[in-house]
């Protein structure tokens, strides 16, 4: 891999680097047939993900589905190659209208999904991330799918252990989100055995860009001198770029019928130590509040590891950039993880 940076000048110069395939990306997609399709490209992970997609391949058609309600984006994802098609997925008319096998499209990656405002919209929730799911299973029964899920599956686990690995039961704590979740995973599996659809099931757990992300959100209250909750006191992170290369690569390490695989960091991060790293970097002591629960939503990788070995990009690495980022004010998402919720309300 080339020398990591120091810092990111821009937006531009953070995704640049961000979708820099690796060799081990570019041999795994050499392996599939067909062009890729990322159904809820304009989400927070969706553009890096198929720009990264386009360099690793290019003689692959890479095509971005979305509602594109940030009209800037699709222009942005056109000038990097990426084919943008205008879409609302809870039209099933439209969806079914989308390229298909016949075009010579034989890998999706499905990234949409609805989680803040679950509380509030319960019926849209579950129609996003059950009634969608559903609906693109079968229309795309042929294609290779890669399904974005997360951690949120699982119950929560002993901070002092290895996490929840895939055999472990899903089983989430409470809310509508999480649960539902599980509903987006049974609508894929039940496709994959009843049409012998390849596919994988990728259980991420927070990933981190200079812009959102855990390390963002605590970062943000150590520089800001607001509190930061230890409450849930530790979560597993991933830098964005490795989440979205993983999640790429397993288009050549699909199985029948789809299964499950943990994608996060390889360690589990303590919040209080990410306080203390980051006012140590800022030169000011953080606020906490809360006492830590013995308790949280933690994975454990050995899968991902042995299929890819661990993430390239160190945690230190991360908090470096961060730190420098919110610094120097750069743009935020204006997307809180509210990664201290236990009580799956979002």
């Amino acid at each position: 891999m080339t020398t990591l940076p120091k810092a990111f000048a821009d937006v531009e110069a953070l995704e640049t680097f961000m979708s820099e395939p690796t060799p081990g990306l570019i041999a795994d997609l050499e392996r599939v047939d067909g062009d890729i399709m990322v159904l809820g490209v304009g989400g927070k992970m969706g553009p890096t993900l198929a720009r990264m997609a386009r360099r690793a391949a290019p003689r692959k058609r890479v095509i971005g589905v979305a509602r594109f309600s940030a009209p800037a984006l699709k222009g942005t994802l056109e000038r990097h190659g990426v084919e943008c098609i205008e879409c609302d997925l809870l039209q099933r008319r439209a969806t079914e209208r989308l390229p298909n096998v016949a075009d010579g499209v034989r890998n999706l990656v499905f990234m949409a999904g609805h989680k803040f405002g679950a509380a509030g919209n319960a019926s849209l929730t579950w129609m996003m991330n059950v009634g969608v799911p559903m609906m693109v299973a079968d229309t795309f029964r042929e294609m290779r799918t890669i399904v974005f899920s997360t951690a949120c599956v699982y119950p929560f686990v002993a901070v002092d252990g290895p996490g929840a690995n895939e055999a472990t039961p899903t089983t989430p704590p409470a809310g509508d989100y999480a649960n539902s979740c599980v509903g987006r995973e049974r609508m894929f599996e039940y496709a994959s055995r009843a049409y012998g659809t390849p596919g994988r099931m990728l259980r991420l757990s927070y990933a981190i860009d200079m812009r959102y992300g855990v390390l963002y959100d605590v970062a943000s209250s150590v520089f800001a001198g607001t509190p930061v909750d230890l409450t849930m006191g530790y979560a597993d992170v991933i830098w964005q770029g490795d989440a979205n290369e993983q999640a790429l690569r397993l288009l050549a390490h699909c199985t029948v019928p789809s299964s499950p695989i943990n994608v996060t960091g390889a360690h589990h991060t303590s919040v209080r130590w990410l306080a203390g790293e980051f006012g140590r970097r800022f030169g000011r002591a953080p606020v906490l509040t809360g006492h830590e629960a013995p308790t949280a939503w933690l994975e454990d990788t050995t899968q991902a590891q042995a299929l890819f070995g661990p993430p390239r990009i160190p945690i230190e690495a991360m908090l470096d950039w961060v730190a420098d980022w919110v610094q120097r004010g750069g743009p935020s998402l204006g997307k809180p993880t509210h990664f201290s919720t236990r009580d799956g309300k979002y």
